[in-house]
């Protein structure tokens, strides 16, 4: 009898300290949300529920100045004004992202590799290779609300 009550209690311990990691690992996830950029209901609609902006709407389709393109919900840097392109696609394109900074993950229809950022999760868009638009033949195709743009410092006369 005392082992079964030993064994129900230590059941219990054991039951106790994994409601209790749920409960610490539901207040870091709550946490982290909190951490991220407030986004509008159209940026939730392309970012969190996997949207699409229309084509040759987005601000930074022809942007061609040099400087780093960043997560618009969490500031991860993903893509480098350099690995920019004119694909006249409607939307910008690059063909690499800055190491480690994209997931690819194939669309339930098996057609097409969407593209999120590695740090939150936030959908960017649609991956393709094979177009030979530029020597790395990828093109990633973003919607510009996922992003912002971070321009480079300027170099004052003077400096160096």
């Amino acid at each position: 009898m005392r082992t079964i009550i030993l064994l129900l209690f230590i059941g219990t311990s054991f039951t106790l300290s994994a409601q209790e990691i749920s409960q610490i690992k539901e207040k870091q996830m709550t946490e982290k949300k909190t951490e991220f950029n407030k986004l509008t209901e159209f940026e939730e609609y392309i970012i969190i529920n996997k949207g699409t902006e229309r084509p040759f709407t987005g601000e930074f389709n022809k942007n061609k100045e040099k400087g780093i393109y960043v997560c618009k919900q969490c500031n991860a840097p993903l893509y480098k004004s350099s690995d920019k392109f004119e694909s006249n696609c409607g939307w910008p394109s690059f063909d690499d992202e800055i190491k480690g900074a994209v997931t690819k993950t194939m669309d339930a229809d098996g057609h097409r590799t969407e593209i999120t950022c590695s740090n939150c999760g936030g959908h960017l868009g649609h991956v393709f290779l094979g177009e030979k638009y530029t020597s790395k033949n990828t093109r990633h195709c973003v919607n510009s609300v996922s992003l912002v743009f971070i321009p480079s410092k300027s170099t004052k006369k003077g400096e160096q």
